[in-house]
C-alpha cells in the first residue's frame, strides 16, 4: 500500500537525510554546493519567475483542462514568518508525484531530464531552488502534500535547501483560498513564498514586466495572470496575457512543418481595450544530424524551430524584444523582425544561448530553411489576398544586420536562398492570377515613371503587360520607397535603361494621354537623361510633338530634332504670341524651316510646375528653340529668298506684329535694316548696306541732283508693292499703311535729310539759281546740324564749283566759295587801300538779300572767308605768289605794309604768319626765310667765332633795313642777342673748332650751358674737344679735376692727376662746378676717389705698395678721418677689398681678410692657420699696432670674437689626434658658439667635412662627431655601452657645448636620436645583461631598424657567451612547439614582453611562424617519413586554413603529400595523388573495405570551429587531391544470365504518366524554363524504352587508378540502369520484404537512373529532377500527392503539355486522341536536339499520297485510317478504327518470313494503282548515304515479295562505328562509321567508311534566323 503524503516526507527524513541517525559527513558540503549554484547561476532576480514558468510549462494537465498560471502576491502574512509579502503561485496541472517530490528534494535530479522530446524544457535539476534567491522558506501545496523547504540548515541534519518539513498550519488550505477567492476552486498546486524585505521591490518590479509574448511558444501553458491582494480592495490589480485563439492551422506533411495563427492578448486592470497582436506561427521539424548531437540533448533526434512573425506591433509592455526564445525569453536582442524558437542550449544565467554549441549550431543551421518555407507559405498560399497586401509580408525578411555574427550568418543564408525562389509577383500581377518570379528576374521602374504609368492608364492608353520588355517588372504594391530596404537585400535592381524606350515606343504613351500627362513623361526624360537616357535608344523615338505645315500635330525624335533637317522644333517665347506664330508660320510654309510645339502642350507647359526643368532639357538635347516674335521674324529674313511676294508678306507680318506690341520699336527698326525690298522694278533687293530713296517723282534731290548719281552709293527707290492692301491670318492693311510703315522705318530719304554721295555735283560747276543755292545750303545745314560728315568729293565740288555771285571793285561774276569772301565795312576799305598786291572778291549780298545771312556757318563750311584775319592771309598767299624771291622794293614794300596796319590798330599777325615761313630774304648764306636770320650788331662778334649764323646782307638792302627793326623783329628776325644761348647751341661748330678755346669763350661756353634749355649737344661737343688747359695742358674735361683743399691731398698722394688751371680761368671757374661736373671734371671728393681707386687697385694689383706706403696711407687716412665730412664709403670699400696688407702666410689680403693677433688667439692657433697681419720685423714690424684704431676703422679684426668667422675656413686638425690639447678643442666649441649666435650663419660643407673625422675623445677611442654620443644619466644605460664622449679627459664643461656637438653631428639626445649609432655598437658587446640593457633602451626609445648590419639578435648560450643570428631566423611564439628546431624562439630567452614586441616591430620579427615555415616543415616532414601525431597535424592545417595570402595556392600547390589517419600508427603522409577526398560516402565505404592502406585524406574527428571541414576539404582540392567521385572509371557491368530477363511494362513499374508529368514540370520551371517542344523532346526517349526485369544484380563497377599504374576495382549494385544506345531500361526485381531500408534505395537508384536519362546533357540539374523524382517514387506516384509535390516546388505542367500527355497514355480501342488523331501534333516535333528529323505533325499523313487506308500495328494496337470521311463523325484522314480480322499479325507474319520475330512496329500501305510504279521506282533508288545522319537506324533494307523470281535485296548497313571522342570545351563529338552497301547478286557488296564531326551548343540560333 502507498504511503500518505505525510509519511512520505517522513520517509525521505529519514532514509535521506538521516534525521534521528547518524550524521551526514556530506551534508555541509551538499549545502554548500546547493548554495553556491543557486547563487551564482542566476544574474537576476527574474529567473525564479522564469523557472516557475518553465515548470508550469514542463507540467503534465488533465484532458479538457485549459493550462494557466496565477500569480497572486499579498501584505497579507499567512505563513507566520514576519513577511513583508507573500508571493503565491497557482497552477491547474495534475499535481506532484511522489518522485517529483524525491527530486526536488535533491541537486541535479530533475524528472524531466532527457524527455526533451516530450516537450520538457526544463533540465537544471535545481530550478525550483531559485526560489530561495527571493525566499527563506518556499512551501508547496499539491496532491495533498504540504511542506516547505528552508534556507538555513536543518538542525537535525545540518543541510538546507532540500530538506522538507511537513506543514500543519500558517497557512492552512482555507487561509490559502482565501487569498485566492472563496468564488473559484483552488487549483491543484500552489507554492507559497514569504519574500525576504529586500525582495519584494524586485519582486514587485519583475512580476509587473513578464513579457506578454513569454505565451507564445509554451505548448502547454494558455493563460498567465498576475495580481496584487491588499487588505484595501480597492488598490487590487490583475494583469494577464492570454492566447485568446488559434487559427489557420496547416499540416504540411512533405516538409513537416505547421503554421497556425495565434492572438495573443495582454490586459491590465484599468484598461478597458487591451493590447492584442496576432502573430503567424510557423513550426518545421528537422533530423538531428550525427556532428550536431551533445550530451545533453542525447536521444532527441528532431529539432523543432518556430519562428513568430508578428502582423501588427508587438506586445512588449515597454520591455526589450527578444530575438530568441528557448520556450522562454532570453536577452538577446537580434533586430532580426522575427522571433526564433528551439530547444536551445543556454548558457547558465538563461540569459543567452551557447552560440558555439554544437547543438545550437545545428539549429541556427536550419533557421534559412525554416524562414524559407515559412515566407513562402506566407506569401503564395494567400491566394484569395491581393498582391498589394502581401508587401507587408516582406517586412518580415531580415533586412536590417545583427549584433551577433552567428545571425549575420542566417541573415546572409536567408538571402542566398531567398534569391532562387519565385516570391515577387511581377505587374502583370492581377487579383485573379498572381506570377512571382525570382527576384533576380524582377526589375524596379523610377517611382516618377510609375505615376506616368498610372495616369496614362486612366487616359485609357494600354500598359498593362509591362513585362514584356525583357525583363519582369516588379508590382506597382511593392515598388515603392519604403520598401527599398528589402528590395536592396534581395538584389532587386532597376530595369536596364533600354526598357524605357521600348515601353514608350510599344505604347501610345506620347499622343494617347493628356498634356499633363505627357509634360510628366518630358520631365521623367529630362530629370534623367544625363544619367541614363542620353546613350540609350530613346533618341531615335519620336517623343517631341509639334504641328506641321498643314496645322496637324506629329512627332519627331530627339536625334532628329537635333540635327535639324526636318526642321527647326520651336516653342513661344510669350504666352500670347503661341496662335500668333503658328498661324503665321503656315503662310511662310514654304520657307519656314521652325515648326512649333502644340498650342496645347505649350498653355500647359506654361503652367507647369517644373516646366524650367522641361524647357531646359529641350534646348539642350532635342535642340528645341525659344522662339520670341522677334526671332521668328529675324531667323525668318534668311529663308524669304527672292520671292516677291514672300518678302511683302513678311513686311505685313512686321506690320501687324508691330501694331498688336508683339514687337517693340526698336525690335521692328533692327528687322527692318535686314530685310529685303522690293524696289521700283519689282526686284527683291537686301537692306543691308544699301539706302532708301523715295521716289524721284516730286523728290527734291531730282531738281537739285538730276538722274540718281546715288545708286552707286546703295540707294535704291521702294517700288509701289508697298502702297497696296492686304489680306494675311485674317489681318486687313488699309492702302498705303504698310508704305507709310516700311518707308519710316527704313529711312526713305530726300534732300534734305537725304545723305549726299561722295562725288562731285556737276551743277555746282557753273552759276545756280537762287533758289538752288538756298537749297544747297538747306542740305548742308541739315548735315552740320545732325554732325553728318559731308563727304569730302563732294565738299570740294561745291568748295571750288564757280556758282556762287561775288562783286570785284564793284563789278559781278561768280566764283568758287572758297575765294569769296563776305566782309564787313570795318576792314574792308583799309584792306583795299593799303593792299598794292590784290583786289578782294565778296559775295553779292544786294542779290541774295539778307536771307544769305542766315547761312554764315554753311557758308564758312563750303569755304568763304568772314574774317579780317583771313583777309590778310589771302594777301600774303597772292603776295608769297608772286615771285620766288622778292626785290629789294617790294621786301620794303611789305615791311612798309606791317607799319601800316599797326599804325592803323590792325593785327599784321594773319599777314606776318602768311609770308615768314617763305625764303624771300637775302642773308650771308643766301635767300632765307626771316625766322632764323640775325640783324648784326657789336654783342653778336664773340659768337660768331664759335657758330655758323646767318645775316642780313645789309649791303644788299642799304641803311633803310635798319628803320624796320620793330617789323623784322615780328617776322622772326633776331636783332639783338639778349638770352639767345640756346640759339648759340644750335648754331655751334662742330668739335674740331672747339679746341684751346680762349677764357672768355669757354666762359661763354658755360653761361650758355647754365642758361639754355637744351644743352645736351654743347655738353657732347665739349667733352670730347681738348678745350680746358690744366697743369698737364689742354685736355678734354672728362680727365680733369677741379681741386679742393679738403681732400686735394689724394691727388698729391700720386702725380699723375690733371687739375684745372686756377690762375688762367681765375676763381670765377668754381661758380661754373655743376657745368663743369656735366662736362666730366670731377669737382668732389666721391667722383676723386673713384679715380683715385682705379689706380689704387692697379698699383697694388702689381703687388707695388711697400710697407712703407702702407705706414704712409695710414698715417694720411687718419688725417682724412679728422675731417669733418666723413669719408666715402667707396674709398673705406676700396680699402677694405684690396689686397695690399702681407700676412704671416706670405700673401696679401684685404684688410677685412686679416687678423690683428693678440693673446686671444693662443689656445685656437695649434690647430687652424689664421690670417694675422706680418708684424714681424721683416716686414710691418710692431709699429703697425700703433695704427691699430686705423686698421679696425679699415676692416682688419682685432678683436677674438670677431675673428671666430675665420675659424671653420682655417681650421688644420694634425695628423694625429693624440696631440690636440683640450683646451684647443673647446676653444673650437666657444669660436662656434660664437659664430651660431648670428642666426643667419651657417656653417659650410669644406668645415662640416673637416670636424666630421676622428678627433673627438670617446670611450670607444677617438671618433668622428657623426659617430659619438653625449652622455645622459637619465637613459639608464653605462658609459662604456656606446662611443659617449669620454669627459674625463673634456671634463664636465664639454657639456655646456650641447648645441655645439649637435651641430657638428654629435648626438646629444641619446633616447631622441641615439638609439640607431647604439644600436650599431651592439655587435661589440657579449655580455648578455649589457645587451638586454642596450634592447630595453631601444625598446623605450622606439627603435626602427633601417640598416641591415644591426639585423641580427643576440641568442644567448649562458651569460657571456652566445651568438648573434638574423631576424629571419627567429619567431616570437611557437605556440604549437613545432618549430624549436627549425627557428630561434624569443619568448625562450627574452620574457619581458615590451621586448619581444620591440623584436617584432625593429627586426620584423615574426610573431608566430609563417606559411612558409610552415610549408618548409611540411616538406620536411615529407621527405624524413615522419609519423606526425594528431595535434601536430591539427596544428598546421589549422595554421594553414586560417591564413590568407594571394600566394597561399602556389605554396600549397608544391606540397607533394598528404596526411591519412592510418588509426593507432598515427598520421602518415602518402602521395597526394593516391588519396582522396570522399565527397561520396558509397564509393568511400566501398573503397575503404577493399584497400589495404588508408585512402581518404584525414580530417579532425570530431569537427572543430577553428578548422572547418569544409574549408580543409577545399584546401585539399587546390592541393591537387582528387574527389573520389571524380577519380573513378565507372563501367557497367554486363548481365550474367541475360535469359532470365523479362520485358514488362513502365506503367507496372510505376504511374509512368505521373513520372512523366513531373518530370515535364520540372524542365518547364524557373531553373530550366525549357520550351514546349524540347520538353516533350526530352521525355520522349523515356516513353521508348524497353523496361527488362531480373532477379540479379544490376551493378557497376569502379576502378581506381595510382599514380604507380596500380589500380583498384570494386563492384556495387544500381539496381537500375538506362542503355540511351539500345533504349533499354535494366531494372532488378524489388524485394518487398526488407522493409522501408530497401525501398528508399530502390527509389534512389531509380531517380538517379531517370535523371541522368533524360537530363544527360544538364548535369548541374540532374541532382535536383533526382531528390524530386525519389519523393514522388516513395509516394508511388500517386496523382494528387504528385499534384501537391508539384505546387510546393511551383512547378506546373501547361495545355501543351496536358495534350502531350494525352497522346502519349491513350486508350486502346474506340476513337482515341493519340497524336496521329491531330493535325500538327507530333511527338517528335522540335525535338530535332535528339535526333528527330519530322517537325510538321503530318509526317504519317502522307502515306495517304499511295494509299487511301494506311494500317498500324504495333504494341498491341491494330488501327488503320480511311481517306474518306468517318460516317459518324464525317471527319477523314485522323479516326482511326480498330482492325479485327483482316491483314492479321500472320498475314504480316508470313510476309515478313516465319523465320524471324515480328519487329514491334508494321506499317500496312494498300497502294493505290497509280502509285505502284512510282513507289517501286523510289525504293529502289535509295541512296546508300542516307543512314550517315540518322541517329538511331542502323540498317535498312528493301525486298520485293510479289514474285520471288524478281525478288531483290538491297541493304544498307552501318557495319561499325570507332574511334569515338567527345570534346565537351566546346560541345562537340567525332566518331568513324563504317557504311556497307550490298545488292543481290554483288557476291563482294561495297563498304565505304566517313569521319563524321558533330558540334552542338556551339552556335547559338539568333533570333532573326529562328
Amino acid at each position: 500500500m502507498a504511503p500518505t503524503p505525510k509519511q512520505h516526507i517522513e520517509q525521505i527524513r529519514k532514509g535521506k537525510f538521516s534525521i534521528g541517525g547518524e550524521a551526514n559527513p556530506l551534508t555541509e558540503d551538499l549545502h554548500q554546493a546547493v548554495r553556491n549554484l543557486s547563487a551564482e547561476l542566476y544574474t537576476k532576480d527574474v529567473h525564479f519567475l522564469m523557472e516557475l514558468i518553465q515548470n508550469a510549462e514542463d507540467n503534465e494537465y488533465s484532458d479538457g483542462v485549459k493550462p494557466s498560471l496565477e500569480f497572486v502576491i499579498t501584505s497579507r502574512d499567512i505563513t507566520a514568518t514576519g513577511a513583508p509579502a507573500t508571493l503565491l503561485i497557482f497552477n491547474n496541472e495534475k499535481g506532484f508525484s511522489s518522485k517529483n517530490i524525491e527530486s526536488i528534494c535533491s541537486v541535479g535530479r530533475s524528472t524531466k531530464k532527457a524527455y526533451r522530446e516530450r516537450g520538457y524544457i526544463g533540465e537544471k535539476g535545481i530550478g525550483f531552488k531559485s526560489v530561495f534567491l527571493i525566499t527563506a522558506q518556499p512551501y508547496i501545496f499539491s496532491n495533498g502534500y504540504q511542506i516547505r523547504f528552508n534556507e538555513s540548515p536543518c538542525p537535525h541534519c545540518g543541510l538546507g535547501y532540500i530538506v522538507p518539513e511537513w506543514v500543519e498550519e500558517n497557512p492552512t488550505l482555507s487561509d490559502i483560498k482565501e487569498v485566492y477567492g472563496s468564488s473559484s476552486a483552488l487549483p491543484t498546486t500552489t507554492i507559497i513564498l514569504p519574500l525576504k524585505p529586500d525582495k519584494v521591490e524586485p519582486v514587485n518590479q519583475q512580476l509587473s514586466s513578464v513579457h506578454p509574448e513569454v505565451l507564445l511558444f509554451l505548448s502547454k501553458v494558455k493563460c498567465l495572470s498576475i495580481r496584487e491582494d491588499n487588505d484595501d480592495p480597492g488598490l487590487n490589480t490583475v494583469s494577464s496575457i492570454a492566447i485568446t485563439s488559434e487559427t489557420n492551422f496547416v499540416t504540411r506533411k512533405n516538409i513537416d512543418a505547421e503554421s497556425y495563427t495565434l492572438h495573443l492578448a495582454a490586459e491590465e486592470e484599468g484598461d478597458t481595450f487591451g493590447r492584442e497582436c496576432s502573430y503567424y506561427m510557423w513550426k518545421q521539424k528537422f533530423p538531428v544530424t550525427q556532428e550536431n548531437k551533445v550530451e545533453r540533448r542525447i536521444g532527441v533526434e528532431e529539432l523543432v524551430i518556430t519562428l513568430a512573425f508578428p502582423n501588427q506591433e508587438r506586445l512588449h509592455r515597454g520591455m526589450s524584444l527578444p530575438g530568441v526564445y528557448a520556450f522562454l525569453p532570453t536577452e538577446m536582442v537580434t533586430d532580426l523582425p522575427f522571433i526564433i524558437q528551439a530547444d536551445f542550449v543556454l548558457s547558465s544565467s538563461r540569459e543567452t544561448i551557447l552560440l558555439d554549441n554544437k547543438w545550437n549550431q545545428g539549429i541556427l543551421d536550419c533557421v534559412p530553411f525554416a524562414f524559407v518555407n515559412a515566407f513562402i507559405s506566407l506569401v503564395k498560399m494567400t491566394e484569395d489576398a491581393p498582391v498589394s497586401s502581401l508587401a507587408r509580408m516582406f517586412t518580415f525578411l531580415p533586412v536590417k544586420s545583427s549584433s551577433y555574427v552567428k545571425f549575420n550568418a542566417i541573415r546572409e543564408s536567408i538571402r542566398l536562398k531567398l534569391v532562387d525562389e519565385d516570391i515577387l509577383p511581377s505587374d502583370e500581377s492581377s487579383q485573379e492570377q498572381k506570377f512571382f518570379h525570382k527576384p533576380s528576374e524582377v526589375s524596379r521602374i523610377m517611382p516618377a515613371f510609375w505615376d506616368i504609368v498610372v495616369k496614362a492608364r486612366k487616359d485609357g492608353v494600354g500598359l498593362h503587360n509591362l513585362s514584356s520588355h525583357g525583363t519582369y517588372v516588379l508590382h506597382s504594391s511593392f515598388d515603392c520607397v519604403i520598401y527599398d530596404g528589402f528590395l536592396k537585400f534581395l538584389g532587386v535592381g532597376p530595369v536596364k535603361s533600354g526598357w524605357y524606350a521600348q515601353c514608350i515606343q510599344s505604347s501610345n504613351l506620347v499622343l494617347g494621354v493628356s498634356e499633363d500627362v505627357y509634360l510628366d513623361l518630358l520631365l521623367f526624360l529630362a530629370e534623367n537623361w544625363q544619367n541614363i537616357f542620353q546613350s540609350t535608344n530613346i533618341r531615335n523615338i519620336p517623343l517631341v510633338k509639334y504641328v506641321d505645315l498643314y496645322g496637324c500635330v506629329s512627332l519627331i525624335s530627339v536625334c532628329k530634332s537635333t540635327d535639324g533637317k526636318e526642321g527647326i522644333i520651336c516653342q513661344s517665347h510669350g504666352y500670347h504670341h503661341v496662335s500668333w506664330l503658328i498661324d503665321w508660320n503656315r503662310e511662310f510654309r514654304g520657307v519656314s524651316s521652325c515648326l512649333f510645339l502644340p498650342k496645347s502642350t505649350q498653355e500647359a507647359l506654361y503652367s507647369y510646375l517644373k516646366k524650367d526643368v522641361i524647357l531646359k532639357w529641350l534646348r539642350e538635347q532635342g535642340k528645341v528653340a525659344d522662339v520670341s516674335v522677334y526671332k521668328y521674324a529675324k531667323a525668318l529674313i534668311e529663308d524669304l529668298g527672292g520671292e516677291r511676294k514672300l518678302v511683302v508678306t513678311y513686311a505685313h507680318f512686321l506690320y501687324h506684329s508691330f501694331s498688336k506690341d508683339f514687337l517693340t520699336k526698336e525690335d521692328v527698326g533692327r528687322l527692318c535694316r535686314i530685310m529685303p525690298l522690293v524696289d521700283n522694278y519689282g526686284n527683291v533687293t537686301a537692306t543691308a548696306n544699301k539706302r532708301v530713296l523715295v521716289p524721284a517723282n516730286g523728290s527734291k534731290w531730282a531738281s537739285l541732283i538730276g538722274s540718281n548719281p546715288l545708286k552707286a552709293e546703295g540707294y535704291i527707290e521702294l517700288g509701289e508693292d508697298y502702297l497696296h492692301p492686304g489680306n494675311f491670318v485674317g489681318e486687313i492693311t488699309p492702302e498705303k499703311k504698310l508704305f507709310e510703315f516700311v518707308g519710316s522705318f527704313v529711312a526713305a530719304s530726300d534732300i534734305p535729310s537725304l545723305s549726299p554721295p561722295n562725288a562731285a555735283i556737276p551743277a555746282v560747276s557753273s552759276p545756280l539759281t537762287k533758289g538752288n543755292t538756298f537749297l544747297l545750303l538747306d542740305w548742308i545745314q541739315y548735315m552740320k546740324r545732325n554732325r553728318i560728315i559731308i563727304p569730302e568729293k563732294f565738299l570740294t565740288s561745291i568748295k571750288n564749283g564757280s556758282w556762287l555771285k561775288v562783286t570785284i571793285n564793284g563789278s559781278s561774276t561768280y566764283k568758287p566759295p572758297s575765294q569769296s569772301f563776305f566782309y564787313t565795312s570795318s576792314w574792308g576799305n583799309i584792306l583795299q587801300n593799303g593792299s598794292e598786291f590784290v583786289d578782294i572778291p565778296l559775295i553779292d549780298q544786294i542779290f541774295y538779300r539778307d536771307r544769305i545771312s542766315e547761312y554764315k556757318e554753311e557758308l564758312k563750311e563750303i569755304g568763304v572767308m568772314f574774317e579780317f584775319r583771313e583777309a590778310c592771309a589771302f594777301i600774303g598767299k597772292h603776295l608769297m605768289g608772286l615771285a620766288s624771291m622778292l626785290s629789294k622794293g617790294r621786301v620794303l614794300s611789305a615791311l612798309g605794309f606791317i607799319k601800316h596796319l599797326v599804325t592803323n590798330l590792325l593785327p599784321p599777325e594773319e599777314f606776318i604768319c602768311s609770308i615768314k615761313e617763305g625764303k624771300w630774304l637775302k642773308t650771308s648764306h643766301g635767300y632765307k626765310s626771316p625766322v632764323g636770320v640775325v640783324l648784326f650788331s657789336e654783342e653778336w662778334e664773340t659768337v660768331r667765332q664759335i657758330c655758323n649764323i646767318p645775316f642780313i646782307d645789309q649791303t644788299f638792302y642799304g641803311d633803310e633795313i635798319i628803320d624796320f627793326k620793330a617789323e623784322l623783329k615780328l617776322l622772326g628776325v633776331r636783332v639783338a642777342f639778349g638770352r639767345n644761348y640756346q640759339f648759340v647751341i644750335e648754331n655751334l661748330k662742330s668739335s674740331s673748332h672747339l679746341t684751346s678755346l680762349k677764357a672768355d669763350v669757354f666762359l661763354l661756353l658755360l653761361e650758355c650751358m647754365r642758361n639754355a634749355k637744351s644743352s645736351e649737344s654743347l655738353v657732347t661737343a665739349l667733352t670730347r674737344a681738348k678745350c680746358l688747359k690744366t697743369n698737364l695742358g689742354y685736355k678734354p674735361p672728362s680727365e680733369c679735376f677741379l681741386f679742393d683743399c679738403e681732400w686735394g691731398c689724394l691727388l698729391q698722394f700720386f702725380s699723375c692727376f690733371p687739375i684745372i688751371d686756377l690762375a688762367y680761368y681765375r676763381s670765377i671757374i668754381y661758380t661754373y662746378r655743376y657745368e663743369l661736373q656735366r662736362l666730366g671734371v670731377v669737382v668732389d671728393l666721391k667722383e676723386a676717389v673713384e679715380s683715385f681707386a682705379n689706380y689704387y687697385r692697379r698699383q697694388a694689383s702689381v703687388s707695388s705698395i711697400t710697407k712703407d706706403n702702407v705706414l704712409s696711407f695710414l698715417s694720411c687716412y687718419r688725417q682724412l678721418e679728422r675731417m669733418p665730412h666723413q669719408i666715402p664709403s667707396d674709398l673705406k670699400n676700396l680699402i677694405g677689398e684690396v689686397k695690399w696688407l702681407r700676412t704671416r702666410l706670405g700673401d696679401f689680403r684685404s684688410p677685412r681678410d686679416c687678423i690683428l693677433f693678440g693673446p686671444t688667439w693662443e689656445s685656437i692657433s695649434p690647430i687652424t692657420l689664421l690670417p694675422f697681419i706680418d708684424d714681424s720685423d721683416n716686414y710691418y714690424g710692431k709699429g703697425i699696432h700703433e695704427y691699430r684704431d686705423e686698421l679696425k676703422s679699415i676692416g682688419v679684426v682685432v678683436e677674438f670674437e670677431r675673428g671666430v668667422r675665420f675659424v671653420p675656413g682655417c681650421l688644420c686638425f694634425p695628423q694625429s689626434a693624440h696631440s690636440i690639447a683640450h683646451t684647443s678643442a673647446l676653444s673650437l666649441l666657444e669660436c662656434m658658439r660664437v659664430l651660431s649666435e648670428d642666426k643667419n650663419y651657417n656653417f659650410t660643407e669644406a668645415f662640416l667635412k673637416k670636424v666630421s673625422g676622428s678627433w673627438l675623445k670617446t670611450y670607444a677611442g677617438y671618433m668622428s662627431p657623426g659617430y659619438s654620443l653625449l652622455f645622459d644619466e637619465r637613459s639608464e644605460l653605462k658609459p662604456t655601452d656606446g662611443p659617449f664622449i669620454d669627459e674625463g679627459f673634456y671634463g664636465s664643461k664639454i657639456r655646456t657645448y650641447r648645441k655645439e656637438l649637435e651641430s657638428m653631428g654629435v648626438t646629444v639626445d641619446v633616447e631622441k636620436n641615439g638609439s640607431t649609432l647604439l644600436a650599431s655598437y651592439l655587435g661589440s658587446h657579449s655580455d648578455f645583461a649589457t645587451i638586454t640593457r642596450i634592447y630595453k633602451f631601444l625598446t623605450k626609445v622606439g627603435w626602427e631598424n633601417h640598416c641591415e648590419a644591426t639585423r641580427k639578435i643576440w641568442i644567448p648560450d649562458g651569460n657571456k657567451n652566445g651568438r648573434w643570428v638574423k631576424p629571419d631566423e627567429c619567431v616570437l611564439h611557437d605556440n604549437d612547439g613545432l618549430f624549436s628546431l627549425q627557428l630561434n624562439v624569443l619568448e625562450k630567452h627574452y620574457k619581458d614582453k615590451p621586448l619581444l614586441q620591440f623584436f617584432s616591430r625593429a627586426f620584423g620579427v615574426k610573431s608566430n611562424p609563417s606559411l612558409d615555415d610552415y610549408c618548409k616543415l611540411w616538406k620536411g616532414w615529407e621527405t624524413s617519413g615522419h609519423r606526425l601525431s594528431r595535434d601536430e597535424c591539427f596544428a598546421f592545417w589549422r595554421f594553414v586554413v586560417k591564413h590568407k595570402s594571394s600566394k597561399k595556392e602556389q605554396i600549397l600547390s608544391d606540397m607533394l603529400k598528404l596526411p591519412v589517419d592510418s588509426g593507432a600508427d598515427g598520421i602518415m603522409l602518402f602521395d597526394k595523388h593516391d588519396v582522396f577526398i570522399a565527397d561520396d560516402l558509397q564509393l568511400k565505404d566501398l573503397f575503404a573495405q577493399s584497400s589495404s592502406r588508408p585512402l581518404f585524406v584525414w580530417y579532425p574527428l570530431p569537427s572543430s570551429p577553428s578548422l572547418p571541414l569544409t574549408m580543409l576539404l577545399e584546401l585539399y582540392r587546390k592541393v591537387g587531391v582528387r574527389m573520389i567521385s571524380e577519380s573513378v572509371k565507372k563501367t557497367e557491368l554486363s548481365l550474367k544470365n541475360t535469359s532470365e530477363l523479362k520485358q514488362v511494362n513502365f506503367g507496372d513499374v510505376m504511374n509512368a504518366k505521373e513520372l512523366v508529368r513531373l518530370i515535364l514540370g520540372f524542365l518547364a520551371g524557373s531553373s530550366i524554363k525549357m520550351e514546349a517542344d524540347k520538353r516533350h523532346e526530352a521525355v520522349q526517349c523515356l516513353l521508348n524504352l524497353t523496361v527488362l526485369e531480373t532477379s540479379e544484380p544490376v551493378a557497376v563497377g569502379y576502378t581506381l587508378l595510382f599514380s604507380s599504374g596500380k589500380t583498384l576495382e570494386v563492384t556495387s549494385s544500381r539496381m537500375f540502369r538506362w542503355d540511351r544506345d539500345s533504349s533499354k531500361f535494366f531494372k532488378q526485381k524489388m524485394d518487398k520484404s526488407t522493409g522501408r531500408k530497401n525501398l528508399l534505395q530502390y527509389a534512389t537508384y531509380f531517380s538517379e537512373a531517370i535523371a541522368e536519362g533524360v537530363l544527360w546533357e544538364m548535369e548541374d540539374q540532374i541532382s535536383s529532377l533526382s531528390e524530386l523524382i525519389k519523393l514522388a517514387f516513395i509516394l508511388k506516384f500517386d496523382e494528387e500527392e504528385v499534384g501537391f509535390l508539384m505546387k510546393s516546388k511551383n512547378l506546373q505542367v501547361f495545355a501543351e503539355d496536358e495534350e502531350f500527355l494525352s497522346a502519349a497514355f491513350p486508350t486502346k480501342k474506340g476513337h482515341g486522341t493519340i497524336a496521329m488523331n491531330y493535325i500538327g501534333r507530333s511527338t517528335k516535333m522540335g525535338n530535332r536536339k535528339h535526333g528527330y528529323i519530322g517537325e510538321k505533325g503530318i509526317g504519317f499523313k502522307s502515306a495517304f499520297l499511295i494509299t487511301s487506308q494506311p494500317y498500324i500495328f504495333s504494341n498491341g494496337y491494330q488501327i488503320r485510317f480511311n481517306e474518306t470521311p468517318c460516317p459518324r463523325c464525317n471527319i477523314g484522314y485522323i479516326v482511326f478504327e480498330w482492325v479485327e480480322e483482316k491483314r492479321t499479325l500472320s498475314d504480316i507474319q508470313k510476309i515478313y518470313g516465319s523465320s524471324s520475330a515480328l519487329p514491334t512496329m508494321t506499317i500496312v500501305l494498300p497502294l493505290k494503282p497509280d502509285k505502284v510504279k512510282p513507289v517501286k521506282q523510289q525504293l529502289s533508288s535509295v541512296h546508300p548515304e542516307v543512314l550517315l545522319f540518322l541517329s538511331k537506324i542502323k540498317h535498312l533494307s528493301v525486298r520485293d515479295k510479289e514474285d520471288p523470281r524478281l525478288n531483290t535485296v538491297n541493304a544498307i548497313a552501318i557495319t561499325s562505328e570507332t574511334n569515338f571522342v567527345t570534346r565537351k570545351n566546346i560541345g562537340a563529338e567525332s566518331y568513324t562509321i563504317h557504311l556497307a552497301f550490298e545488292e543481290k547478286g554483288d557476291k563482294f557488296g561495297r563498304e565505304c567508311s566517313y569521319y563524321i564531326y558533330v558540334e552542338a551548343k556551339k552556335f547559338p540560333v539568333r533570333q532573326a534566323n529562328k
